[in-house]
């Protein structure tokens, strides 16, 4: 049995954990003595950023080999993969910060 107090600690953690089953955050606890909420949309985003840059690679090979390369499709190539790299750097920053703790 617990307190109320208690009660209300043990749900105001599995807020911040994002679990919202009693007996699902009891068994992670038990087994682990913690649990690692980790947000996942930086990642999504660069997943999204990749399948675009890779879309685009392709359609500029596609029209690589049927009528040659404009410098401006490779200027924009460029722009995409630096913009997904500056990306995967932020995100790897937030990473290592997390480790850190």
């Amino acid at each position: 049995m617990v307190t109320a107090d208690e009660l209300a600690q043990i749900q105001e953690r599995m807020a911040e954990a994002g679990i919202t089953n009693a007996g699902a955050y009891m068994r992670k606890m038990a087994l682990n003595g913690y649990i690692l909420h980790v947000d996942l949309a930086p990642v999504r985003e660069l997943v999204s950023l990749q399948r675009r840059c890779a879309n685009n690679l392709n359609q500029v090979a596609v029209h690589a080999n049927s009528f040659g390369v404009y410098p401006e499709e490779i200027a924009g190539l460029q722009r995409d993969y630096e913009k997904l790299w500056g990306r995967v750097s932020d995100v790897l920053t937030e990473l290592s910060k997390l480790v850190e703790r």
